[in-house]
């Protein structure tokens, strides 16, 4: 699921309508498990906040954002059980109680959620590891989906930052930016695990769309399908670009 600019919370627009009506399109979870490309870390790490507090790890944005709170509450019992997940499958996690959501998180959550009652369980992502472990992190916390868990990636299919035109409207697309999320849709509606692992040398345009410094926003998408690992089963339900190649995608994995 796209997080796209910190202006996101703010806007109103095509996607933030969209993501607003997400929440009538499913039942409600009874807690959330999302992976933000603003968090990294070289080992797992697990939040086990009571309550988070609102990071605003941005600068230069309206004054209206840094007054922006989000309060979700977290679940210590359920970030306990997400570290038994891990070690079983021979995952190291660590477990974090003080950092707050990122923007990467509450930006979406807070249209999806807005009243900020549904218990959240902030975890990291490590670009450094290669696609199949972070697959493989995802396929552990599996058993969630069956208790009515949202796992959620929070990142950006296309987010190159030094190639965004802000002079370009909705419209007006980048065609390299266009055919990267064309192939990945195919590969992901097709489950075609080879091809995505490596798809910066299958994919056309990776090193424009995933470039080498904003990795990070592109891995999510492995931890969330590595999730839905036992059913394979994919819909694109939005995408649509702003500044002619930032995309706003959003994937369900059933």
């Amino acid at each position: 699921m796209a997080h796209g600019a910190p202006l996101l919370a703010i806007e109103e627009n095509d996607y933030t309508s969209f993501l607003s009506s997400v929440r009538d399109r499913f039942s409600r979870p009874k807690a959330i498990v999302l992976f933000s490309a603003h968090w990294e870390s070289q080992v797992e790490m697990v939040s086990h906040a009571e309550n988070y507090s609102t990071i605003y790890d941005f600068y230069g944005f309206p004054e209206e954002l840094y007054h922006i709170q989000y309060p979700a509450k977290g679940d210590p019992s359920l970030a306990k059980s997400v570290h038994d997940l891990l070690q079983d499958h021979g995952i190291e996690s660590q477990a974090d109680f003080e950092r707050g959501l990122d923007h990467g998180a509450w930006v979406i959550l807070k249209h999806l959620y807005p009243e900020a009652d549904i218990p959240v369980i902030s975890m990291s992502v490590n670009s450094r590891l290669t696609p199949e472990e972070q697959y493989r992190i995802g396929k552990a916390l599996a058993p969630l989906r069956e208790e009515d868990i949202l796992i959620i990636g929070s990142g950006g299919t296309v987010h190159n930052l030094r190639a965004v035109d802000f002079k370009k409207g909705p419209s007006e697309v980048d065609r390299w930016a266009f055919e990267f999320d064309q192939w990945l849709e195919n590969e992901i509606l097709s489950w075609n695990l080879e091809a995505l692992f490596s798809y910066r040398e299958a994919a056309p345009y990776a090193d424009l769309a995933v470039p080498l410094y904003g990795t990070e926003h592109f891995v999510p998408i492995f931890y969330a399908m590595g999730a839905a690992d036992s059913t394979k089963q994919a819909q694109l339900l939005y995408r649509s670009y702003i500044y002619g190649n930032l995309s706003y995608s959003v994937w369900q994995f059933d």
